[in-house]
């Protein structure tokens, strides 16, 4: 009998580490099947809230925010992208060209777990495509709504959403929460509250610690 587990990923729409890591975590879930049930829930994480409408060029931001030289950004760009391939996702092989605020896709992601649970996992991948893949500029409206037409979610209700502050307080909250239990840094994968996987790891590593985490819980179901 498969063992369910519940699965929170905290991670970012602008984190090329988090669309990593979503896929690699999906690979090892698919190894397990049979053997483990889950549901993902998306929660939010901001790399860079203050980032002002019409984002900054991604690296002049990087420069700024690490010190790396344009030299150093290519190297990682392209390591990031043969990861991804590793894993099944594609990225711009010229990265992402700016970097946007992205509370507004929260807000949807958010809206989708409250009232398309289902489907909120498919926006979340859907909206890594859009920023990662597509270079699109994930502070705007129209790409946002593109996404959520593109996974079968109710637009005009998604254009609700956005036209207000609707969510607002509840991403607000959790985004707090997790920083409040030491989550600094994404993505983020949370295994039934208590065990923590930081980073895009490979999926060997995530299978080998759902399994461990499984086998715990079916051994005190015992």
């Amino acid at each position: 009998m498969p063992v369910t587990l519940k699965i929170d990923l905290v991670s970012d729409v602008s984190c090329p580490w988090c669309a990593i890591g979503l896929s690699s975590l999906e690979q090892a879930l698919s190894r397990l099947r049979g053997e483990v049930e889950t549901q993902i829930h998306c929660q939010p994480f901001e790399l860079n809230p203050d980032m002002p409408p019409g984002g900054q060029d991604i690296t002049e931001h990087l420069t700024q925010k690490y010190g790396s030289t344009p030299e150093q950004q290519a190297r990682i760009r392209e390591a990031i992208r043969h990861r991804g391939a590793e894993v099944g996702f594609e990225f711009s092989p010229d990265g992402r060209g700016r970097i946007y605020n992205t509370f507004d896709a929260h807000r949807l992601l958010h809206w989708a777990g409250v009232e398309h649970a289902p489907e909120q996992l498919a926006l979340k991948k859907a909206l890594l495509k859009a920023c990662h893949r597509d270079r699109r500029a994930m502070d705007d409206h129209a790409v946002l709504l593109d996404a959520v037409k593109e996974v079968g979610l109710d637009v005009r209700r998604a254009q609700a959403v956005l036209a207000g502050d609707e969510f607002a307080l509840a991403v607000r909250e959790q985004e707090t929460y997790y920083t409040s239990h030491g989550i600094q840094a994404v993505p983020a994968v949370i295994i039934n509250d208590r065990h923590l996987i930081s980073g895009g790891q490979p999926t060997d590593v995530f299978e080998q610690a759902l399994r461990q985490v499984a086998a715990e819980v079916a051994q005190h179901a015992a």
